[in-house]
């Protein structure tokens, strides 16, 4: 990427410096602990996907692909309830800071108002649909937790949800191994730009479903 890129798309730049950091830790022996923080952390707040994480992790010890994945899937789920917490509990005394700081990790009062608007009638659905695909997560468990939908419900759809995500990357490059990894390395910046498509595409589908 050129300075010309990064002066058009500066959260490329950055979001390359926290995917470079991330997957840092798959060279070290905390590869393991990093990734159920990760993925705990991304369920809430943190920008970077675990799986940029659970992909190298299982091209170094493809037998181990079943144990990444529950892991991932456990702090995932943990994390999503630690998020559904925030929105019930502190949501009054930090919406202002959290609308004024990370609007850039999909934290807007647009995207909020078009969960809070959809929970009554897509409930599972949503939280799904957010667990499964680029949809942002962490903005969806704690709307979840502000708009006070049932809670087994959202634990399930988050344990279907994200097990199936990181089931499936765990497995594929279990599977495929280091075929995938240079692909992933070359094209990184067209796959965030892809990224934003899909967020951008997931929202629009949520209302061609709410008309």
């Amino acid at each position: 990427m050129n300075k010309a890129d990064i002066k058009i798309f500066p959260w490329w730049h950055l979001h390359r410096h926290l995917y470079n950091w991330v997957i840092h830790f798959a060279d070290t022996r905390h590869g393991a602990t990093a990734l159920f923080g990760l993925s705990f952390a991304e369920s809430s707040f943190f920008p970077v996907p675990p799986d940029v994480l659970l992909a190298p992790l299982t091209l170094g010890a493809p037998k181990k692909w079943f144990q990444f994945a529950l892991a991932c899937s456990i702090a995932s789920v943990l994390g999503g309830a630690f998020g559904y917490g925030i929105g019930t509990f502190l949501w009054d005394q930090i919406n202002l800071w959290v609308f004024a700081n990370m609007g850039s990790i999909g934290f807007t009062q647009e995207n909020f108002d078009a969960f809070q608007r959809y929970y009554d009638k897509y409930d599972f659905w949503i939280v799904f649909a957010c667990g499964f695909t680029p949809l942002p997560y962490k903005v969806c468990t704690i709307s979840a937790g502000v708009a006070a939908i049932n809670f087994p419900g959202f634990l399930i759809a988050s344990a279907l949800s994200r097990s199936a995500r990181f089931f499936l990357v765990a497995g594929l490059f279990g599977w495929k191994g280091e075929r995938i990894r240079p692909v992933v390395e070359k094209y990184f910046n067209w796959l965030s730009l892809l990224f934003v498509v899909l967020l951008i595409g997931g929202f629009a589908v949520i209302k061609l479903m709410h008309k």
